[in-house]
């Protein structure tokens, strides 16, 4: 089995060398740096499984950074650590494609189990299928790529792995809290209000009437069903 190497860019000494000594002692090869600027150079040159990112940094901070990676490889794993608690800031990180954020200072503990789910999910197939075609939506699940109408959308890490998870339990009541365990980590502590933030914006790339989408469909009081062709009103009609 081939080590699992994560790149820590962090500019404080003391965070840096105690998260480098946990996540070595957990059996993953570990990369660091204390700018953004050496944090991509490395990225470049390294190719690492998983990213965590500190926000604020000399020379490239973290959201920056986050860009150029993801423009370099859109599934790319990342993890934000950050002293910004307001939620402006979450939500920027996620949106910009990041697996997760955590909040100074944090528990080692808790941030070696988030490391171990994000791994595990990075390391899970995303889907059971090659590829899938609804409407003017066509997704090739190896390439992680979704057309519509024939032009690419800007899908993050994360809508993609929901988008591939709904399709492929196509027809089931899927609850918020499944979505949560399956598609962040049962190790990640979020809400209904990130699955509900989700499917919003999927239902904006991907739906012909986002105000009233026929393909993921809210289950209220309990979650989201992504509707087949043959489920839909009228087929067998």
């Amino acid at each position: 089995m081939n080590e699992k190497v994560v790149l820590v860019v962090e500019d404080d000494s003391s965070i840096l060398q105690g998260i480098r000594s946990n996540l070595t002692f957990e059996g993953y090869g570990v990369l660091t740096a204390r700018d953004g600027e050496k944090g991509w150079e490395i990225y470049q040159k390294k190719s690492p499984d998983l990213v965590i990112l500190d926000i604020m940094m000399p020379k490239i901070n973290g959201f920056e950074l986050c860009k150029m990676i993801k423009r370099t490889n859109e599934s790319q794993a990342i993890l934000f650590l950050s002293a910004k608690s307001e939620e402006v800031d979450k939500i920027m990180g996620l949106d910009l494609g990041a697996d997760d954020y955590m909040i100074k200072p944090f528990s080692i503990r808790e941030l070696v189990a988030r490391v171990r789910a994000i791994m595990r999910r990075s390391s899970e197939d995303s889907s059971d299928v090659f590829t899938y075609a609804f409407d003017d939506v066509d997704i090739d699940f190896v390439g992680r790529v979704v057309r519509k109408s024939n032009k690419v959308l800007d899908l993050t890490t994360l809508e993609f792995n929901l988008l591939a998870y709904l399709i492929n339990n196509a027809g089931r009541a899927l609850p918020r809290d499944e979505l949560l365990n399956k598609v962040w980590g049962y190790d990640y502590f979020g809400t209904a209000r990130t699955i509900d933030n989700f499917i919003t914006k999927l239902r904006g790339k991907l739906e012909a009437d986002p105000q009233k989408p026929k393909r993921i469909v809210s289950l209220r009081g309990l979650g989201y069903k992504f509707v087949k062709d043959d489920m839909l009103p009228g087929t067998n009609e």
